[in-house]
């Protein structure tokens, strides 16, 4: 997973408009591996000692919790992901490969804004909850849970590969009028080092 730049941090009690983004080089980490321990060298944590780990617990009720692909088979609870120390968005950890996790910058799901949920695709532990991504379709549904109980759905609109080098922050962070959701996990070739040399990005609206 390339370590992704990220907007500036929204304001008000909402948290479903955010300010303009920031412009920020991407830089990219060993957070996505093709899965074989001879791949490459073992891979950072996500998160620095001077940065929170991220956690499972919602900050508020409509917060969300679940995110749910019934065509892909995937039904994983969400860690709450934040900012590294050097301000590029939170990963999973790879030991939790299987959970993903929602980025507490972006919009609530459900809510007017870009909701940005980050899952690995493959990790040194083996296959993670984004492994089938590529695998999805326009018009597949993705149900989003949140903590109060309530089920948001999205349809996937399409998808899109990016190089690491050339992430499409803008497309992905910008504010949007109505309730949208992007999925990002790694996609590609792989290069020296064991690690995929793409993201993959799905785009969805609020069913």
């Amino acid at each position: 997973m390339a370590r992704i730049p990220h907007p500036a941090r929204r304001t008000g009690p909402a948290r479903a408009l955010r300010a303009p983004l920031l412009a920020l080089t991407l830089t990219t980490v060993a957070a996505c591996s093709s899965g074989s321990p001879s791949a490459g060298a073992p891979e950072p944590p996500a998160t620095s000692a001077s940065t929170p780990s991220p956690t499972t617990a919602p900050a508020t009720p409509g917060d969300p919790t679940r995110v749910v692909i019934p065509s892909l088979g995937v039904d994983s609870s969400l860690l709450r992901l934040g900012l590294n120390a050097d301000q590029t968005v939170q990963v999973p950890p790879p030991d939790q490969g299987m959970t993903a996790g929602w980025y507490t910058n972006s919009a609530v799901p459900g809510r007017r804004g870009s909701s940005v949920v980050i899952g690995h695709n493959n990790t040194r532990y083996g296959k993670a909850v984004f492994h089938d991504l590529a695998k999805i379709k326009k018009g597949a549904d993705i149900a989003v849970r949140g903590a109060d109980g309530t089920t948001v759905h999205f349809t996937v609109t399409t998808t899109q590969t990016v190089s690491k080098k050339a992430f499409p922050t803008q497309q992905v962070y910008a504010p949007t009028p109505t309730p949208t959701l992007r999925l990002i996990t790694c996609d590609g070739s792989i290069d020296p080092q064991g690690h995929p040399v793409d993201n993959l990005i799905v785009y969805a609206t609020l069913t």
